[in-house]
């Protein structure tokens, strides 16, 4: 006789998604020095600000914040388990904001609320649109509850089955609880310690890396010549940090039947490995990230692709006597690089997801607008 065992599912298919509907996210982490340096050791961001302490109590926080991507992939990660176990794409980034600063020490969870579900026209799949928001709670507890980062994003998700509980089953209560604010209320894109006059002038605020706000004009393009090849034990690695549980990215006989017939990075390391591919030359000034909208992952990447990237500089605006804001398209290839696609006459910038498939770039694997608050040069 064959014994009764559990197989539990998690994610939800698309018909499970109710617009308005908020789910509390089971996931609590502590953020701690071990994640920062073990981030710091994949990630070569170049604004000091997330590194060095000296540097960032020099501005006003009260040590070296967490990195804004780091953030984003948790706050990503942790909404998988809820929103897209079950999703076969995702498809956008929308309006990602970073208004406070996070520290080693806090402890982060993640709601999301439903703002859409469209299916498609086969009936097959659809697209759902989520507001995930990342809240953090440092020593003091709730009196010290902020958002830490809130995005929006559209996934494409497979039809079928009920995977959730029945309606009306209580998932086990959160150790954070949902925020005690409205999450759907408009945020900052300045942290309070930056959204004041700011003394940038003298040594101790000497700058590493070239390029102030002055150095970028719209039109400008810079193709950052150094890549990075990824390997398998690392991006499994960092999935499991960040708390992604979708087994499309750990689990080979699961990632088998997919797309790329193996395990396929998760867009989130994607994003901030092209994003670090690009910050020598684009962040060693840069004091904040401001916000990132219009991205999509047209390709995706496995263990022995090689990641390149490249800025072209969409707008500059002077925002105060010591700073500016920038806003880059960023995006990121494999196997090739930029120069050599914008040389053969590729049109790069445009957004792939708008183009038709003949004119699609089959090596492009990410495009996103990124903002950032950048130091303007001494007069």
């Amino acid at each position: 006789m064959t014994e009764a065992y559990l197989s539990p599912r998690y994610g939800r298919t698309l018909d499970e998604f109710e617009i308005g509907a908020t789910y509390d996210h089971p996931w609590d982490v502590t953020v701690d020095v071990g994640h920062l340096a073990l981030a710091a050791g994949s990630f070569l961001d170049a604004s000091p600000v997330f590194a060095s302490a000296r540097y960032a109590r020099r501005l006003g926080f009260k040590d070296r914040p967490v990195h804004p991507l780091m953030l984003l992939n948790f706050g990503l990660s942790f909404s998988v388990h809820d929103v897209s176990e079950q999703a076969i794409a995702h498809l956008a980034y929308i309006d990602v904001r970073f208004p406070n600063a996070c520290y080693a020490g806090d402890t982060l969870h993640a709601s999301s609320t439903v703002l859409g579900v469209k299916r498609a026209s086969e009936g097959e799949r659809g697209v759902v649109h989520v507001r995930t928001v990342l809240v953090a709670e440092g020593p003091r507890g709730v009196v010290d509850k902020r958002i830490v980062c809130r995005f929006e994003r559209k996934v494409l998700v497979k039809a079928g089955e009920p995977v959730q509980p029945a309606r009306g089953e209580a998932a086990p209560p959160s150790a954070l609880g949902p925020p005690s604010f409205d999450a759907a209320a408009p945020v900052p894109r300045l942290p309070p310690e930056l959204d004041r006059p700011l003394a940038l002038a003298g040594d101790a605020m000497a700058p590493g890396f070239a390029g102030f706000f002055e150095d970028f004009a719209p039109g400008n393009v810079v193709c950052h010549d150094i890549g990075r090849t990824v390997s398998e034990a690392e991006h499994m690695q960092l999935t499991y940090m960040f708390r992604n549980s979708h087994p499309l990215h750990f689990e080979e006989p699961y990632a088998r039947s997919g797309f790329a017939k193996t395990r396929v990075v998760y867009g989130g390391l994607v994003f901030g490995w092209v994003a670090s591919l690009a910050s020598r030359d684009t962040s060693g000034n840069v004091l904040w990230e401001l916000g990132y909208d219009k991205g999509a992952h047209p390709a995706g990447v496995v263990a022995g692709d090689t990641l390149y990237a490249a800025s072209r500089v969409l707008r500059a605006e002077a925002l105060t006597p010591e700073t500016g804001a920038v806003t880059f398209k960023l995006v990121g290839t494999k196997n090739v690089k930029p120069s050599a696609l914008l040389d053969r006459g590729v049109d790069l910038f445009a957004d792939e997801l708008g183009k038709d498939s003949a004119a699609k770039v089959k090596d492009k694997v990410f495009e996103i607008e990124r903002t950032a608050l950048m130091r303007r040069k001494a007069t």
